[in-house]
């Protein structure tokens, strides 16, 4: 039994959910999300509050019972507060400006690098160093900053490249005489 698929998500003030068969839509102050949900679960919608429970009882369903609950529950957090990722740039001459809509980095190669986001994500530069990703969906938020983040990883022998704020990168000893 899936304990986190038995709590209900509740849905603030503000969020209007829509349950048509397997189909969820989650609108609320800033913007809307849909989910299709797996054929195994079933989602019900009542008292202000969303439940998700297995239809039948398999492995698989009990699998997508606990992963159904969870995209629900960001979808709702998504559409009220939303989610953001920080990244950081370490390195001489490591920088991002934004240009326009795009994100334009220099991260040490002969070329700059521009980023066009994808729809959803909004990208800012607060420093120079520094790159806020934020948006409602957290699996277009985490995508775009792993995009950005592989233009050049921190590498472990100065920690230069970009990484997620936070992340600590294992340092590695030099070469020795």
């Amino acid at each position: 039994m899936s304990r986190l698929g038995k709590k209900p998500i509740p849905a603030p003030s503000g969020v209007t959910v829509t349950v048509k068969g397997q189909d969820v839509s989650v609108k609320g102050p800033k913007g809307t999300l849909d989910f299709r949900v797996h054929d195994d679960v079933e989602v019900a919608f009542g008292d202000g509050a969303l439940s998700v429970k297995p239809r039948f009882e398999t492995q698989r369903a009990r699998a997508q019972w606990g992963t159904a609950r969870a995209v629900l529950a960001n979808n709702v957090k998504g559409v009220t507060e939303g989610f953001e990722k920080t990244l950081e740039m370490t390195g001489v001459g490591y920088r991002a400006a934004m240009q326009g809509k795009n994100l334009q980095m220099q991260l040490g190669y002969s070329h700059e690098i521009l980023y066009a986001p994808r729809d959803g994500v909004t990208l800012a530069t607060p420093k120079p160093t520094e790159i806020k990703i934020s948006g409602i969906d957290p699996q277009a938020v985490g995508q775009a900053a792993a995009e950005i983040r592989a233009y050049r990883p921190p590498e472990p022998y100065k920690g230069k490249g970009v990484r997620y704020a936070g992340e600590r990168i294992r340092r590695k000893e030099g070469k020795k005489k």
